[in-house]
């Protein structure tokens, strides 16, 4: 009889190899969830600096194709682009002894003191 119960004890796992399990599958669970959680979070700050990229581009371009030069100096902007609000400031200076302006633009997410982006770019004279 003693053998019986000795084979019937055996064939499960004890209580210390099911808790050993557990933790290595929480620690899993835990370290899964942080990367998720990291992944999350570098995607919505891709997507930050792609929209406000198409905004420098956007401020660019209409800087280039205005009929007129823009004037040397400081300007700034705001304009919504995918339900965001944009603060864009776009500095325009000559460069010496050349017909070239030097266009940047800084596109910033709200309120926030960093950008989010910038681009530089040239418009040259019309003759």
């Amino acid at each position: 009889m003693s053998a019986g119960i000795r084979q019937r004890r055996d064939a499960g796992f004890t209580l210390i190899e099911v808790l050993i399990a557990l933790v290595v599958v929480a620690v899993a669970l835990l370290a899964l969830s942080r990367a998720a959680s990291v992944q999350i979070s570098n995607f919505d700050a891709l997507r930050e600096r792609t929209l406000a990229g198409w905004v420098a581009a956007n401020v660019l371009a209409d800087a280039r194709i205005a009929p007129e030069r823009p004037t040397p100096g400081r300007s700034d902007g705001r304009v919504e682009l995918a339900g965001r609000a944009w603060r864009w400031q776009r500095e325009v200076s000559a460069i010496p002894q050349s017909e070239i302006l030097r266009i940047e633009v800084r596109v910033f997410h709200g309120d926030d003191k960093d950008p989010s982006a910038s681009l530089n770019g040239f418009r040259g004279f019309e003759p």
